[in-house]
């Protein structure tokens, strides 16, 4: 078992937590996002987009314990077990998934108006049926 601490390993686990989450649920589309201002399509603030989506993604998970819970388990199951129990988890809170939704919106909305790829492939797949499931 792989042991995880530190700041940038739980940066690191909520990201791949939100991507496993991609794979996992299915809920539907809430009405698109309101339109923003250009994102800086530097490198670097593609990153710091990255960045500070996962970081609002580990407070948020903080912040609701059983929704932390289950990313976290699933970080160390097969990946079936994985989706199915986030499936779960998240269908029964859909709040839950709709906010986690909101706070990672800002990755794919640089990626649109980047037209770059700002995820690794692992989690981009993940995170690209997650957002439009």
């Amino acid at each position: 078992m792989m042991k995880i601490s530190g700041p940038r390993a739980r940066r690191r686990i909520a990201g791949i937590g939100a991507g496993l989450l991609g794979g996992a649920v299915g809920i539907g589309i809430l009405a698109a996002p309101p339109v923003f201002a250009a994102p800086d399509c530097s490198p670097a603030g593609v990153n710091t987009t990255v960045s500070s989506a996962t970081d609002a993604a580990q407070h948020y998970l903080a912040a609701h314990p059983g929704a932390n819970q289950v990313v976290m388990n699933a970080y160390g199951q097969p990946r079936p077990q994985a989706e199915a129990d986030l499936r779960s988890y998240f269908t029964a809170h859909a709040s839950e998934y709709y906010d986690l939704r909101g706070v990672l919106a800002p990755i794919g909305d640089t990626e649109r108006q980047c037209n770059v790829t700002a995820l690794p492939p692992n989690l981009e797949s993940a995170y690209q049926e997650f957002m439009t499931g």
